[in-house]
């Protein structure tokens, strides 16, 4: 006897409720990159889906009116019939083609246009040139145009690597310590300072500012990258060792035992065996510390100050936005050039990604 199908509605529910959340995360970012490419004039005047193939109203005949013609009637322009107000909207045609009335009754003019698939739009690298180079920028629109200096994002960019880097890097190490002492040391008081570190996940960092920063003006470390490494270790630290603990402490123990009967010691063992085997739970929490300092404006902000020569890219943006609000094709193109770097990593890491989190879920 065949089995009967399985209802396929769950699964073809959940199919495209990804794809519908997919595509609400993705518009934006396609906009944001296409907008980056994108002329200053463009952008002023038309919205960045107009890349995509579309038809627009072309003007193929341009003539003025009979001055004997009824302005205030009904009048009929190349088949098109309407009141003045009327072809003000446009009027369209029996053979398709839309007649509109530019200007005013007695001095107007009639345009006859026709729909035609537009062609390939305008795309410039200027818009990156401008923000990364920091050199002269040349605005123009509405008949005017000045000279200003760009927004040299490039000191910005590194600034942003030197703070984050080391932000990264220095938690994860600590934490793979730590986490290898809870999963495989005993130790007196061992489950109480791991339930004490994993607690720290619920305190908000922003409890915490105030009181760090009076800490660091006293020990004049306010100002320098040193406080924002230290911040973000100590706000990073609980969720670290909890990530990796759950995945040192699945280990297999008789690789453990056998290294010790081999005379290893515990130094030995973290090196030599267990940083190798925690690479997916390692890259899993870097991408989380990458992306949170990456794109930290807080802690930044009250550590380091905003100062030209320190700021980081998230300081340099939201002062783009308060300086430039209207120069969306800086701001597109300052935007995407923050967001590069961590898909870089994040495509580099991601095939650890499932692995490093999932571990110790299932034994």
């Amino acid at each position: 006897m065949a089995k009967s199908k399985g209802n396929p509605f769950p699964r073809v529910f959940v199919n495209t409720t990804l794809v519908i959340i997919c595509l609400l995360w993705l518009i934006p970012t396609l906009g944001l990159f296409v907008s980056s490419f994108r002329p200053r004039d463009d952008i002023m005047s038309s919205g960045w889906w107009t890349v995509l193939p579309h038809r627009v109203w072309v003007t193929t005949e341009q003539f003025k009116p009979d001055p004997s013609i009824d302005r205030n009637g009904v009048m009929t322009f190349e088949g098109a019939t309407g009141t003045f107000e009327e072809l003000r909207q446009g009027v369209e045609s029996p053979d398709g083609k839309r007649v509109i009335w530019i200007g005013n009754k007695r001095a107007g003019t009639i345009q006859v246009q026709e729909q035609k698939w537009s062609g390939l739009p305008a795309t410039t690298l200027q818009n990156y040139h401008d923000v990364l180079a920091g050199k002269d920028v040349t605005i123009s629109g509405n008949a005017e145009e000045a000279a200003r200096k760009g927004e040299d994002m490039s000191d910005a960019f590194i600034n942003s690597m030197a703070v984050t880097f080391p932000a990264v890097v220095i938690p994860i190490l600590m934490a793979a310590f730590a986490a290898y002492g809870f999963a495989w040391m005993r130790f007196p008081g061992r489950k109480l300072v791991f339930a004490l570190m994993v607690a720290l996940l619920v305190v908000p960092l922003q409890i915490a500012l105030v009181p760090v920063l009076s800490d660091y003006v006293h020990l004049k470390l306010n100002g320098t990258y040193m406080s924002v490494w230290l911040a973000h270790t100590g706000f990073g630290l609980p969720l670290a060792v909890f990530l990796l603990y759950n995945y040192i402490s699945t280990l297999p123990r008789e690789i453990m035992e056998a290294a010790i009967v081999d005379g290893a010691s515990h130094f030995k063992i973290f090196w030599r065996l267990v940083l190798p085997l925690s690479t997916p739970a390692l890259a899993s929490f870097a991408i989380f510390q990458f992306l949170w300092v990456w794109n930290d404006y807080l802690v930044a902000l009250i550590f380091i100050g905003n100062v030209p020569g320190v700021q980081v890219l998230t300081m340099r943006l939201a002062d783009m936005v308060g300086s430039r609000g209207s120069d969306w094709h800086l701001l597109t193109a300052g935007g995407f050039i923050s967001m590069l770097l961590p898909l870089i990593v994040f495509f580099s890491l991601q095939r650890y990604f499932v692995r490093g989190l999932t571990a110790g879920s299932v034994k």
